[in-house]
């Protein structure tokens, strides 16, 4: 229903009343001892407030039990009254978020816990850390793991390293000491007394999708693809990357890690990243650049687009479903290099790329990266989670405001964030306002609803014509993932001239796509001009203050000016291919 309506041919009936695939789907939240004719009767209410469908949200106060037969039941239900009122049901795939653990289902088996890499001064001495008590992948020293290495690291006076070498467990060091442990993080409440997934391990993100996703294709796989369009992913993360402050801390660091890291990295690369690590943490002498640290980055970011949402998105695939939902701090280069390593990488197995944009904020730099992927790989539009921790006061002016300019970016599927099924408890604190019955707006925001439904009708017709790519520079970025004493400097300007680049073209009116070094190979097979990336094509390509550029990607820009296309460089021109020195690029 979803993708053969996107084909229709544009009349004046259907703009003047979009059917269901065109109007928002909010964010319902589950959050109270659900009740099926309270729950068929609110769908009434979503429908009769303008929206076509809504995401069956799992929320904090639930106490039906997750994915028990109970609550498939009750998903089964609702689905059934959205196909009564032509509306569409879709899918979530958690108990609350970020996405991967089934609600602490899976990691109840410990193989399929989070992993991370704890480098620290201070061997484990039996009073270890706490559990990250909010939802989210950041880690801390736990004391549960088992030692990978010990370092000798001997700094310079500026901060750079000295010398390094790896030493055995009772050595002694002529300089300091580092400890470099395998950890899980700590049972949580958050993941109920469970943890968070490796979400770095195929094997674990196959079980996830065993108990869940399976789960909904045993309820309502017969209606995928009609009124169970898509399921929704929130928020998938790894274990938070950081730094140190000064490069002579004495405190621990954090970067995410798997158990077969050393084995994986070793094939793609043909190294031992083992023996280099404090490469990860501190700078090389002279301003040189580690190419240990680079492929470490990279490498991070390709297992955890392969493990999560390469997995769930071939399975959405495979049974007619679009793979939907947003990544983790997507806005900037440190954000996405933290906790994703690269956003762009895992839109290549969306079906429905989205992104969230809470507390009215503006990140045209999110939205930016999901419209590109979206034309690239010829998606039907791009979700956006949206009006989240606004409070009361945010009248239909905010909605419409927020709405209009995410939908000159490309969104074209609204989730409005939340419609409480419940408000009693801590349910009323839970980022109102309630985009639901228990507002006294609610029977007029039909007229919300109807603008961005018409306004959906269009933008999901033609296919957009622009002419300007912007090569993405988040892997220079990664190059000065130090201490911040050191590098902070250099990553803020990196990150100014990502946002600056993204204000200045779209505040004059230029429309670009991004485009992935990491996707480039499998969407553009040779150069020429224009660049055709996947379903697009471009006349001017812009590479923005690059310090390195792919092999791969330098290939087709050469044969791309050569058929006389537009390059244009801002700043110098990246002096480092695949991280290491050449003037190639000049050249």
């Amino acid at each position: 229903m979803y993708e053969n309506n996107q084909t229709k041919t544009l009349n004046h009936e259907l703009f003047q009343n979009p059917t269901a695939e065109y109007r928002g789907t909010p964010f319902w939240a589950w959050n109270c001892k659900l009740d099926r004719e309270e729950l068929t009767g609110q769908i009434d209410i979503l429908r009769q407030m303008g929206f076509g469908g809504f995401h069956m949200h799992v929320r904090t106060g639930m106490s039906t039990t997750y994915l028990s037969e109970e609550h498939m039941a009750l998903v089964k239900a609702c689905v059934e009254k959205a196909k009564q009122n032509n509306m569409l049901a879709w899918l979530y795939d958690e108990d609350r978020w970020p996405s991967g653990a089934a609600g602490g289902y899976v990691t109840k088996d410990y193989a399929y816990r989070a992993r991370y890499l704890l480098f620290t001064p201070e061997p484990y001495n039996g009073a270890e850390g706490s559990a990250s008590p909010d939802a989210s992948a950041r880690a801390s020293r736990s004391g549960n793991g088992k030692l990978l290495a010990c370092f000798d690291v001997e700094l310079a006076e500026d901060g750079s390293l000295a010398a390094y070498r790896p030493i055995g467990a009772e050595e002694p060091a002529r300089g300091r000491k580092w400890y470099a442990y395998l950890e899980t993080p700590l049972e949580s409440p958050w993941y109920n007394n469970q943890t968070y997934v490796n979400t770095l391990d195929k094997k674990a993100i196959d079980r996830f999708i065993e108990i869940t996703y399976e789960a909904y294709r045993k309820t309502c796989g017969e209606d995928f693809g009609g009124a169970v369009p898509a399921i929704f992913t929130d928020e998938p993360q790894f274990s938070h990357k950081t730094t140190l402050k000064f490069a002579h801390d004495v405190s621990d660091v954090v970067l995410p890690w798997s158990d077969d890291i050393p084995e994986t990295y070793a094939a793609a690369y043909g190294d031992d990243i083992l023996p280099h690590l404090p490469e990860l943490f501190w700078e090389l002498p002279n301003g040189a650049v580690s190419l240990t640290r680079y492929r470490y980055h990279d490498h991070i970011a390709e297992r955890f687009a392969t493990a999560f949402a390469d997995n769930c998105g071939r399975w959405c695939d495979e049974h007619n479903l679009m793979l939907t939902g947003h990544m983790m701090e997507e806005p900037t280069l440190r954000s996405q290099t933290a906790a994703l390593g690269d956003a762009m990488r895992s839109y290549r197995a969306f079906g429905l790329p989205g992104i969230d944009m809470l507390c009215d904020s503006y990140e045209f730099t999110t939205a930016k990266q999901a419209q590109s992927a979206s034309r690239q790989f010829g998606r039907p539009g791009v979700l956006s989670e949206l009006y989240g921790v606004t409070n009361w006061d945010f009248d239909f002016r905010g909605h419409k405001l927020q709405g209009d300019w995410q939908a000159a970016l490309g969104v074209t599927v609204r989730v409005p964030h939340l419609s409480w099924v419940s408000m009693a408890g801590e349910a009323k604190r839970d980022y109102p306002a309630s985009i639901n019955y228990q507002s006294p707006w609610h029977k007029e925001y039909s007229y919300v609803e109807d603008h961005f439904a018409r306004v959906n009708t269009a933008l999901t017709r033609g296919r957009a014509e622009v002419h300007v790519g912007v090569v993405h520079p988040v892997e220079s970025y990664w190059l000065h993932w130090g201490p911040a004493e050191q590098t902070a400097l250099l990553r803020d300007q990196l990150d100014n001239n990502f946002l600056s680049l993204t204000d200045w073209l779209l505040k004059g009116t230029i429309d670009f796509d991004f485009i992935s070094e990491s996707l480039l190979p499998e969407q553009c097979p040779k150069g020429g001009a224009p660049l055709a990336v996947g379903q697009m094509a471009y006349d001017v390509v812009i590479l923005s203050a690059m310090e390195t550029i792919r092999s791969s990607t330098l290939a087709r820009l050469a044969d791309f000016v050569k058929a006389g296309g537009k390059l244009l460089i801002l700043g110098d021109a990246p002096q480092l291919v695949d991280a290491q020195p050449s003037d190639a690029a000049l050249r």
